[in-house]
């Protein structure tokens, strides 16, 4: 039985969360003189009360997600990006220098680097060659006392695969810690998103973005989604004033009136990655493409380091993932807009003719 208060550092458990001023005095009109703001107004004037700090809980905004993902709003953390969700999990259930925290490269590099900043060991279960969980390999780390979470990423980056369902599933069925499925990309497929098992998973963490296919990376926000219980150790921990009132002004606009871009963006997105796959399949340095249900494509060339600088020398940016665990001469590609496509095959296509 999962039990989150046996997992929950006991610092955390007796902390006393810092209470701001929006904390004790929620309403919308008086004179505000609570929370030593200047009271003169920003350097900057618009209409949007720069002055004043914003909602330390982003209700309206929180309320807008959970009807779009049919869930409570109770069962919503908003991130400074989807990085301080990561951070703020390792800070509440991980001991520092005792704990140890379990994921499965090649994937999001954020995870080992908030264990490392956090002083949480890491332990490494690589995926199989086919980008799979090794199940056989977790599954005697499962009963592992100091492991308090593992971090899972579905569609995976960098290798753009789905898991399968039935491991994970294993997981959260076997394991009394923290189960974070990292959903950055799952827009851009068709699997199901885990949020509909929060009922049933009290130890399950999904994350999921608006930098991906919502196209607001530059404003960082990240959505964690969770029990109440655990979305509770969330706020007590957070910084008060974590997302910015203008991210969540835009944001919220965004999901009110503009929300039917993102799903033309999606099926843009996903009929340039079909037609980029075919090409790049017929390109002879190109040894494999690998399936993608993201909006990146990995492929597998006979030289990446070289491939990468003569398209940095055409200002064309990819990134190169040769010296990632299982991706050797693997470089990942970014899916563009259809003149960015366009452009790249261009370069592609002399790169052949220069180096065949």
């Amino acid at each position: 039985m999962f039990d989150l208060q046996k997992i929950t550092r006991k610092n955390i458990i007796n902390l006393k969360p810092y209470s701001s001023a929006r904390d004790e005095y929620e309403g919308n009109q008086g004179i505000f003189l609570d929370a030593n703001e200047n009271s003169f107004g920003a350097l900057i004037h618009n209409e949007y009360n720069l002055n004043r700090y914003p909602d330390p809980h982003q209700k309206k905004l929180k309320e807008k997600i959970a009807e779009i993902e049919s869930i409570n709003s109770e069962n919503i953390f908003l991130g400074n990006g989807s990085d301080e969700a990561i951070d703020l999990l390792f800070r509440a259930f991980a001991e520092p220098s005792i704990d140890t925290v379990l994921y499965c490269p090649p994937t999001y590099g954020m995870y080992e680097v908030s264990a490392n900043i956090n002083a949480i060991t890491p332990i490494e279960v690589p995926l199989t060659q086919d980008f799979e969980l090794d199940i056989e390999k977790i599954r005697p780390h499962l009963n592992n006392p100091t492991l308090k979470l593992i971090f899972l990423c579905s569609p995976n980056n960098p290798t753009g695969n789905i898991l399968n369902r039935e491991n994970i599933m294993t997981i959260l069925k076997n394991f009394q810690g923290i189960v974070v499925i990292d959903e950055a990309y799952q827009d851009f497929s068709k699997e199901v998103s885990w949020i509909k098992e929060i009922e049933n998973y009290k130890n399950l963490v999904v994350l999921k973005t608006f930098s991906k296919s919502w196209g607001m990376a530059n404003l960082r926000l990240g959505m964690a989604f969770a029990s109440p219980e655990i979305i509770h150790i969330y706020n007590k921990i957070k910084p008060p004033y974590n997302i910015n009132g203008e991210t969540q002004r835009l944001v919220l606009e965004g999901l009110t009136d503009h929300k039917s871009r993102k799903y033309r963006a999606i099926d843009d997105i996903i009929e340039e990655r079909e037609k980029l796959s075919i090409k790049l399949k017929n390109l002879s340095f190109v040894q494999k493409v690998y399936k993608s249900d993201t909006n990146f494509l990995l492929i597998k060339v006979n030289n990446a380091n070289q491939l990468y600088n003569y398209l940095i020398s055409k200002q064309i940016i990819i990134r190169n993932r040769h010296t990632t665990l299982l991706c050797e001469n693997c470089v990942r590609i970014t899916i563009g807009t259809n003149t960015e496509n366009m452009m790249l095959m261009k370069h592609l296509l002399a790169f052949e003719n220069s180096y065949s």
